[in-house]
């Protein structure tokens, strides 16, 4: 197996863009505190073009790189329609659902379902079934793109 090196042009561009995203990050944290409010919507004077591109830098992912590639390369490009229809199963649950947590004046569904339902197991619930949904999801990328690498 050839050993590979990083570049010196490689290297600066990682130093950059973890310099760029931690410098986002102190900027953003120091604006909007003391609210859930401000944390969540930004105190509402975000615009739209950012919060987009804030959701959809949160959808994709390594299965994107990668599970979505492999299926295409198996099975074609129809599975494209996949995600293209993700789109409007989104936008119709934001139409749905964002009317109801802004009339309750909620910012998450934790909180929602405690507003609804009250007590303070069923906000933990979903937090705990979110996160280990996250983790099994994210071991059985990393798995597979072991497995894609190796061979």
């Amino acid at each position: 197996m050839a050993e590979s090196r990083l570049h010196w042009g490689d290297i600066l561009v990682i130093i950059a863009y973890f310099i760029a995203v931690i410098s986002v990050g102190i900027i953003s944290s120091c604006r909007n505190r003391g609210s859930i409010g401000g944390y969540f919507l930004a105190g509402r004077s975000m615009h739209w073009v950012p919060v987009g591109a804030s959701l959809f830098a949160s959808n994709i992912g390594s299965g994107h790189f990668v599970g979505l590639a492999g299926s295409g390369a198996a099975g074609g490009i129809g599975i494209a329609v996949f995600e293209l229809n993700a789109i409007f199963i989104l936008m119709i649950l934001g139409w749905l659902f964002v009317p109801v947590y802004v009339a309750a004046g909620v910012f998450t569904m934790p909180e929602y379902l405690r507003k609804r339902f009250g007590g303070q197991r069923i906000r933990i619930y979903p937090s705990v079934l979110a996160l280990l949904l996250y983790v099994f999801t994210k071991i059985s990328e990393c798995f597979v793109l072991c497995v894609f690498l190796c061979v």
